[in-house]
This record gives C-alpha cells, sequence and structure tokens, in this order.
C-alpha cells in the first residue's frame, strides 16, 4: 500500500485544527480538507468512478484544487490536471487522450470563461461520462453549466477508507509535449510523486515556527504541485493560496500573512523586484527560503533578490517527467549561482551525446535522469517512451555543463522548445494550428528574447499567393484558438524561409 493521499491524510491526523490553506479570508483547517476530499472520494465511486480510471481536474489555484486532488487518489483513480489557459478544443484533446471518465472544471470568471470552455470541451469528448463544476460563488448549489460540485457533495459521507494502491500504480498523468507535437501524457507513479516530495521536503530548509507557502505556481504544473501543495501539507505547513500572480498581489500577501517560504520561476522573482525598486513596495521580512525552477534565472536577478531580501534564491531543475525535481543547490553544500546545483538523494545524472554515449568530463552534453522520480513513460505512447527512456535513463532534450565539484549548469535547449514565463510552448504544436489558416502557406515559431518573460513567441509566415492578412488579425486569430499562454505576440512576414538542402527550416537562423 502506497497512496500519495499520506501527505494530506498524515497531517490531518496529527494536526486536524491547524490551518491547511488560506485563500482571502478562509481558513480551512487539516481536517476540512481530508473531510471535503473523503467527501469526493465518496462522490467519485458512487458514479462508479474507482482504482485506475482517470479524472481530470481544470482548477486555478483555489481551496477547491486540494481537495478534489486528494480526493480523486483516495479512490485508487489517477489525477490529471489540465492547464486552466486551454481552449476548448484542447481540454477535448487532453480528456480523449488520457481517457478522463470524469472532469472537475471550475466555473472561471468573465476574464478566464473556464467553465464554458470545459462544457465545450467535456460534450467534445464521448467517453468523459460526468462532468462536475467548482462553481466561483462558495458553497453555490446551481451553475449553469453543469452539476455544482456543493449539489453533488450533499449527504457524502465525510469518511472514506482510502484505496489500496501499489507504488508503481499511477498516480497523476501530466502532459508535456516534451519538445515535438502534440501534447503527451507523463506517467508518474505513487512512488513516484511522494517520492520526490519527501527528498524536496527533507532538502528544502524549514523554520523552527513551522511554514507558511505561498502558492502561486500553478498546483496543476509539476513545480507547484510537488515542491508547493505536496511537500507544504506533509511538512503540515500552510498554503496561501493566489491563482494568478502579480507582483504587488504577491508581496502584500507574503507581509500579511507572514510568508516563509516561495518558490517561484525567475519572472516572478523579476517582478516583485521590479514592483520594489520602481515604486518603493515594502519588502516582506519574514521570508526565509526562496526556490527557483522552471527556467534559468539570470544572475543579476539572483543578486539582486539576496540583497533585497537578506534571502539567497536556491535554483533546482526538473521537468514534468522527474516529478519534477532532478537537481537541486542544496544546503549543506556552497551554493553556486547560475547552477542548477546537483543530483538529489537516489537521483543519477549524466551528460549523454546523441547516441546514449556517456561524455565525461565538463562536457556539454544532453542530461540524462535515473532513479525514484522518473516516469513509467508516456501514456499509451510506447514509441514516443523508447525514444526518451533506455535502461531506466531518461534523456531530458536539454544541454548542460558540468564543473569539477558535480554541479550542473544548463546552457541550452537540445530541440526548439520555448519557455514563456516559466511555461513550456512547443514550437511544432503552434505551426500545426498556424497552418490551418487559409491565409497561411507556411510557419516557423521560435523564441526570442523578453525581458519579463523570458522569451517571447515569435512566428514566421509565408502568406499564401494573394492573401492580406495582417500581423494584428493573425495574431488575434491565435489568440482565439491557442492557449493563452502559447499564441504569438509577434507574426513577421516574410517571402521565404531559410532551409537546408532537404527542406528543414533553419531555426537557429530565424532566431
Amino acid at each position: 500500500m502506497l497512496n500519495l493521499s499520506v501527505v494530506l491524510e498524515d497531517s490531518a491526523r496529527n494536526v486536524p485544527d491547524r490551518t491547511a490553506v488560506v485563500f482571502g479570508d478562509l481558513r480551512l483547517p487539516y481536517s476540512m480538507i481530508n473531510t471535503f476530499a473523503n467527501q469526493v472520494a465518496n462522490l467519485l465511486v458512487s458514479r462508479g468512478i474507482g482504482k485506475g480510471d482517470k479524472v481530470a481536474l481544470a482548477c486555478p489555484n483555489l481551496p477547491y484544487f486540494p481537495f478534489v486532488y486528494f480526493g480523486i487518489l483516495k479512490t485508487g483513480a489517477t489525477v490529471v490536471p489540465l492547464n486552466v489557459l486551454l481552449q476548448a478544443r484542447e481540454i477535448a484533446y487532453h480528456l480523449q487522450d488520457s481517457e478522463a471518465k470524469t472532469l472537475f472544471c471550475f466555473e472561471g470568471t468573465a476574464e478566464l470563461p473556464l467553465g464554458e470552455r470545459g462544457k465545450e470541451g467535456f460534450e467534445a469528448a464521448p467517453g468523459c461520462e460526468h462532468f462536475f463544476v467548482l462553481p466561483a460563488t462558495p458553497l453555490a448549489t446551481e451553475s449553469p453549466y453543469g452539476e455544482s460540485i456543493w449539489a453533488a457533495l450533499s449527504g457524502m459521507p465525510g469518511e472514506f477508507e482510502t484505496v489500496q494502491t501499489g507504488p508503481d500504480d499511477t498516480a497523476v498523468i501530466l502532459y508535456t509535449s516534451g519538445t515535438t507535437g502534440q501534447p503527451k501524457g507523463a506517467e508518474l507513479s505513487h512512488q513516484n510523486m511522494l517520492l520526490n516530495c519527501m527528498v524536496s521536503d527533507d532538502m528544502f530548509p524549514k523554520s523552527p515556527d513551522g511554514d507558511v507557502f505561498l502558492a502561486v505556481l500553478p498546483l496543476f504544473h509539476s513545480f507547484g504541485q510537488t515542491c508547493v501543495m505536496n511537500v507544504g501539507l506533509r511538512r503540515r505547513g500552510t498554503l496561501v493560496l493566489l491563482p494568478r500572480f502579480e507582483p504587488g498581489d504577491a508581496l502584500e500577501l507574503m507581509r500579511k500573512e507572514g510568508v516563509t517560504f516561495f518558490a517561484g520561476v525567475p519572472t516572478m522573482y523579476w517582478g516583485m523586484l521590479s514592483k520594489i525598486h520602481a515604486e518603493g513596495a515594502e519588502v516582506p521580512t519574514t521570508l526565509k527560503v526562496a526556490v527557483a525552477g522552471g527556467a534559468s534565472a539570470p544572475v543579476e536577478v539572483l543578486k539582486d533578490f539576496e540583497q533585497t531580501f537578506g534571502v539567497g534564491i536556491l535554483e533546482g531543475y526538473g521537468l514534468s517527467e522527474t516529478s519534477p525535481v532532478a537537481c537541486f543547490n542544496q544546503p549543506g553544500r556552497p551554493t553556486k549561482p547560475g547552477t542548477i546545483g546537483t543530483p538529489i538523494w537516489g537521483v543519477e545524472m549524466k551528460l549523454i551525446d546523441g547516441d546514449w554515449k556517456t561524455i565525461e568530463g565538463e562536457g556539454p552534453g544532453e542530461i540524462a535522469v535515473r532513479g525514484h522520480n522518473v516516469m513509467k513513460g508516456y501514456y499509451n505512447r510506447p514509441e514516443a517512451t523508447a525514444e526518451v527512456m533506455r535502461d531506466g535513463w531518461f534523456r531530458t532534450g536539454d544541454i548542460a555543463t558540468r564543473d569539477a565539484d558535480g554541479y550542473y549548469a544548463i546552457i541550452d535547449r537540445a530541440k526548439d522548445m520555448i519557455i514563456r514565463g516559466g511555461f513550456n510552448v512547443y514550437p511544432r504544436e503552434l505551426e500545426e494550428v498556424l497552418m490551418t489558416h487559409p491565409a497561411v502557406s507556411l510557419a516557423a515559431v521560435v523564441g526570442v528574447p523578453h525581458e519579463s518573460h523570458g522569451e517571447e513567441v515569435k512566428a514566421y509566415v509565408i502568406r499564401t499567393p494573394g492573401a492580406t492578412i495582417t500581423e494584428d488579425e493573425l495574431i488575434a486569430w491565435c489568440k482565439e484558438n491557442m492557449a493563452a499562454y502559447k499564441y504569438p505576440r509577434i507574426v513577421e512576414f516574410r517571402d521565404s524561409l531559410p532551409m537546408t538542402a532537404t527542406g528543414k527550416i533553419l531555426k537557429r537562423e530565424l532566431r
């Protein structure tokens, strides 16, 4: 028996009255989060959902997320977290590809019409049988989009005996395209997720009086899920939920709630520093631990943050396929700014070439990872799995160097993936959508440097003969057909694109 839900259950048993989740004026104790999770589990079982089934969850950082997430796990089912910025057709794809039987979906707001998109996506995925709405109004029993979770939970018992799952049973499917094509579901076992949580918890410094985590990294993403939600609950800390990062809001919540632990992508640190320097915003004084990942942090940001906050940023590295943490600047060893540190406990890393041969010394080479954190594989994609896994090793697609002390530093990506504001954007997927527009003859998408997002998405387009579409018109169309974090903000029209003799577009020249 090994079930990831133990990170909530153990804390609920031992500190039932301690505040687990803070959202606005709401303060929810561990006992309440666990009771809601038990009710969700009973609801799912009553609808015929159980061990081995897939259940999707589309929800920003709201109290719904943890109790639905752990409720799904308690039944032995697999959680499929969905990015809340997905459009309806993308939601339908994820539901069908994961074979999800149920979707829990936040009702949304005027700015984020998730309920509308979720309902449309659900209706376009015939294998998905149940649709539960998480209302924007607390405890609302009705929704224009479908069955409210509060109506569905009415009368459900608050006790549930967690279903026995084995260490290798799938706990979570996290979607990533790796580097190319349609998104693929990385299957992560209970052991993958639980060990990564436990090792991270043991590795991250602790505050003597307990930790308060600012949960602004999306919980549907592996970084926020493992390093904030799961670590925070296992540590019996308090999660302060912020659904959308805005530097002023983050700083205000840090001060108001006495936040001690912050994990974020480099652009978040950049945003908070800009707010402080430009507007003289007050610097929070309770912060003890700062963790960065998702993209390489500029060394100037690292220096500025330490000078401003009096806390050094600990950089790490990981991927959805590695649960996610693989490497970290660990306490007890010197921190080297600009590096991702050394492999975490129980994990090995090496540099390889294109033929999987080990590269000794400094490199550079592609990072390969082996250990308890590596996924089972891509769901229903044996060929894609075989491309990236061999003898337990997972090849990451990231190029790095390694110094004499064993510290790794990322220098480039082996493929063309763009990281925009901490989100992975996959050019080929966008190119395929762009090519469906009647005015687009050929398209190539690349990342270009951007001051706050790290990279911005740019599309080079050859128009079809006679087409007169403008940059603004094409960007507006992309906005309607791609998630908000994906669509190109810059379009450049060209008569031709640089190519090899075999017709492959030379993206390095476009960059």
